[in-house]
């Protein structure tokens, strides 16, 4: 029995929660031209979304679409990397010319086809093709430019061009998309302050040229027809208590409920009903699951480093964090270790911080923190 409550991938509409709004309005946006930069909390759905309009008939007939994830990358050379392995893979599964045209336009990369673990075939480029970035760079987006229908990019946490060391990636990419005629672009990403900068602020290259739009939770009860509709779909029921459980649990967060609603299904028999006290159990599972993963990530931090994680989990959202009763509460060291020791944690994606308030970005590692470290 397929479980309907994906958490990796795009499924279809069918296992696609509600977003209808939000949907029109974006593919408004961009069949009117419109370049846009998403943003949301990591794991609010972005990237869901972006597939969902992808697949959409309005676009889907009229265009030719990418999505570029660049969140692992750390210089423009890797960028362009990833710029040429996402459109590559994309372009291999729509025939053979596309694929053709696209690297005789971009003569600078050379494809190559592997196998997977089960036999199919896999489309990459050659890793020591890309001599200049910049070369490269241009060469795509001529690709874009003389594309035979219009094109939509989605770059994926786009924030991280402004952490790489060459300074000028924001000026470069907005040259060549401001005199991009036959594209649009979506800039998502999940670091709201660092992605609002970069298109608010008057001396940055990218202001005040996007839309922008920010993406919040699914309200409860659309959520909770959703999932009731899935379970019902196979013979199984859930309280609606257990939905609100965990919905109140991961704030509405998309991902986690998925992960537990996956969960719990799995756990459910034909025939029979999950309710509150199912959800607890469901969380322990994937938690255990992931126990040995969190106990390694403590051990890799510095002393201080896990004494201000605790204290901020402890907190649940954390504010003055280098005050004194804050400090004085957990016995930290003064104001100056503490702006060290949160920078540190911040990049290790292990605390999030917007508008002056700090908690612990995996929820699973916070419960998982709560019941093991007190």
């Amino acid at each position: 029995m397929t479980n309907p409550f994906y958490t990796n991938e795009y499924a279809g509409a069918e296992y696609f929660c509600d977003r209808k709004k939000e949907t029109e309005r974006l593919i408004s946006l961009l069949t009117n031209g419109n370049n846009i930069v998403l943003m949301s909390p990591r794991r609010l759905g972005k990237t869901g979304l972006i597939q969902h309009i992808f697949n959409q008939k309005e676009i889907k007939s009229h265009y030719n679409t990418f999505i570029i994830d660049i969140y692992a990358t750390s210089t423009l050379d890797e960028m362009v990397q990833c710029m040429g392995n996402s459109i590559v893979r994309t372009l291999a599964g729509r025939g053979e010319t596309a694929l053709k045209k696209f690297l005789t336009i971009v003569s600078s990369l050379r494809a190559i086809m592997a196998f997977d673990q089960l036999g199919n075939p896999t489309w990459g480029i050659e890793r020591g093709t890309i001599q200049s970035p910049q070369y490269t760079l241009e060469q795509i987006f001529n690709y874009i430019e003389t594309s035979d229908s219009p094109c939509i990019v989605a770059i994926d946490e786009f924030q991280q061009i402004a952490r790489y060391p060459e300074k000028n990636v924001e000026a470069i990419m907005r040259t060549h998309i401001q005199h991009c005629r036959n594209g649009n672009f979506i800039f998502s990403g999940s670091e709201q302050s660092l992605l609002g900068e970069m298109f608010s602020s008057p001396s940055r290259p990218f202001f005040s040229s996007t839309h922008s739009y920010t993406l919040d939770v699914i309200p409860e009860e659309t959520y909770a027809e959703f999932a009731t509709k899935h379970f019902n779909a196979k013979g199984k029921d859930i309280s609606r208590e257990a939905i609100h459980k965990t919905y109140e649990l991961f704030n509405g967060i998309t991902w986690y409920m998925q992960k537990v609603m996956s969960e719990l299904f799995a756990q459910t028999p034909a025939g029979t009903s999950c309710d509150e006290k199912d959800v607890f159990n469901a969380v322990q599972t994937i938690i255990s699951e992931a126990g040995t993963t969190y106990a390694d990530i403590l051990y890799e931090l510095s002393p201080r480093q896990k004494q201000l994680l605790l204290a901020i989990n402890s907190e649940g959202k954390a504010t003055e964090i280098k005050g004194n009763t804050f400090i004085s509460k957990y016995h930290l060291a003064g104001a100056s270790s503490i702006q060290t020791t949160i920078k540190t944690l911040i990049d290790k994606q292990l605390v999030t911080s917007r508008l002056g308030v700090y908690e612990v970005y995996d929820k699973f590692f916070s419960i998982w923190l709560s019941q093991n470290h007190v």
